[in-house]
């Protein structure tokens, strides 16, 4: 009797009923993997950017206290989340931070040059001043046990700026040496205050800016 003839359609028809089954259903397809990590970006996307809003806040209060990073922690942190997002939506909140930057840097030159040269204040008296700021702040003054930074910090920078200018107005008499050294120490405290409140303000307005551009589109995240 002859074997009954076993044609290739049998063998293709799993084949195909796997091909539009168990292909489609067991295995997801390109679009949907995509589709599923958008749906998660959210997720960690409002975290990061309560965690840059902490960064900011710290730059804000470090651009009025000296010796701290300032508006330069606002500056990376909009940066940062442009990589996120896109910096398509960060155009007034990155020109505004950007612009707050520079004129940072340029009072924090003008306050400090010109603040301390108005006076006639030599680079003894300026240097006398960093380093009487950096221990002052740190508590490393031992005749100054204040134990309040930002108190050490001023105290400090009108000692060292008194004590410099005095050892380098040798030339001058005992009275006008202390007067000099005085005028220097003030000058160049007053001068620091108003540039580190300036900082502040520029950087509380770049804030503000990225706050009010982004957190409608981060509310959408969520």
């Amino acid at each position: 009797m002859p074997a009954p003839a076993m044609h290739s359609d049998i063998f293709l028809l799993p084949l195909s009923i796997g091909a539009s089954v168990g292909v489609t259903v067991g295995t997801p397809r390109i679009s949907e993997v995509a589709q599923v990590m958008a749906a998660g970006a959210p997720v960690w996307q409002p975290i990061l950017y309560s965690l840059l809003l902490l960064v900011m806040l710290v730059g804000v209060i470090g651009a009025v206290v000296p010796a701290l990073p300032g508006i330069s922690l606002v500056l990376g942190s909009v940066i940062l989340w442009g990589f996120v997002v896109g910096f398509s939506s960060l155009k007034w909140a990155l020109g505004v931070t950007i612009v707050a930057t520079v004129l940072s840097v340029l009072i924090d030159y003008l306050a400090g040059v010109l603040g301390a040269q108005r006076v006639g204040a030599s680079t003894w008296g300026q240097v006398g001043a960093f380093i009487g700021m950096f221990l002052g702040l740190f508590g490393l003054l031992p005749f100054l046990p204040t134990g309040i930074p930002l108190l050490g910090l001023l105290l400090g920078t009108v000692i060292g700026a008194f004590i410099g200018e005095f050892l380098h107005r040798r030339d001058l008499k005992l009275g006008q040496r202390m007067t000099q050294s005085g005028k220097v120490g003030l000058a160049i405290v007053v001068g620091t205050l108003v540039g580190n409140v300036l900082q502040g303000i520029l950087a509380l307005i770049a804030f503000v800016v990225f706050v009010v551009t982004t957190w409608q589109g981060v509310l959408g995240m969520l």
